[in-house]
């Protein structure tokens, strides 16, 4: 599943390629998982100028300088494109947007697991109702590693776990928890509560660099994961641990080992992570 720098990607791309321009029709080609909203709801965005788009965790929002935004997910194979509109669509398109200068922004879904719809925004610039008790976000200077200190206080559950918890920090998924965790040299097995400050924040510091990074080569395609341009992202060529079981550790050349934590698999170094 796309995590916090594939979205990001996507949406700095979708930001560049649609602020300011006008939305000329709404068009659905196959089921989505959720309901747009009906054909009343796309009525309501022909003529609408896009002000910008942003992200919120893992959440696309499309923004129309009122109250009114498109909201999206992409699931596990979702993924938007800009395209001319005489271009063929792909079998797996779901909908798109009519935009001026002949060209579609386009939504496809293989697996139907993600979504796209009209929503009310709390307030103009605000965020869905659903998305206002959402964590902190780990780019944000507001974040730090007394942020997670204090939320960790009593957690008796592995620190993995609780740095992927939407409600302690959005967007930290499997793939960047798993290195950042190695980069900080702390064991995901350990309770959170357990930390000390100083390695909350060296744990903090690692999850910004890490997303950063990511961000910058533009995410991790371990699977089906493109940009808006249909490119592969290019971090996965950096990964020092996820998906490495059995490879030798960058640092110390010890294999690296696997496990599940929560369901997920994780991969760490026994010894750089003690």
């Amino acid at each position: 599943m796309p995590e916090l720098p594939e979205v990001e990607t996507v949406v700095r791309a979708l930001d560049r390629a649609l602020k300011g321009r006008t939305l000329k029709g709404v068009g659905f080609l196959g089921k989505l998982r959720l309901p747009f909203g009906g054909k009343k709801a796309a009525r309501r965005l022909i003529g609408c100028r896009v002000s910008g788009v942003r992200r919120r965790a893992k959440y696309i929002i499309m923004d129309f300088g009122g109250r009114i935004a498109i909201l999206a997910h992409l699931g596990m194979t979702g993924c938007f494109r800009v395209e001319p509109v005489v271009q063929a669509r792909h079998r797996h398109d779901r909908m798109f947007f009519l935009l001026d200068g002949k060209e579609e922004l386009r939504y496809a879904d293989a697996r139907r697991f993600g979504f796209v719809k009209m929503v009310e925004l709390v307030e103009s610039g605000g965020f869905p109702e659903g998305l206002t008790k959402l964590g902190p976000e780990p780019l944000d200077k507001k974040f730090t590693g007394r942020t997670l200190m204090e939320k960790s206080r009593d957690r008796k559950i592995p620190v993995k776990i609780f740095i992927m918890d939407q409600e302690t920090v959005v967007g930290v998924g499997n793939i960047y928890a798993s290195e950042a965790l190695h980069l900080a040299g702390i064991d995901p097995r350990r309770r959170a509560s357990s930390l000390t400050e100083e390695e909350w924040k060296r744990l903090a510091g690692k999850i910004k660099s890490v997303l950063r990074n990511a961000i910058r080569k533009g995410g991790s395609t371990i699977r089906s994961y493109r940009t808006v341009a249909g490119n592969e992202g290019g971090f996965q060529r950096s990964l020092l641990v996820y998906g490495r079981a059995g490879k030798p550790c960058s640092a110390c050349g010890t294999a690296v080992e696997t496990m599940r934590l929560g369901g997920r698999s994780t991969f760490f170094c026994s010894k750089c992570q003690k």
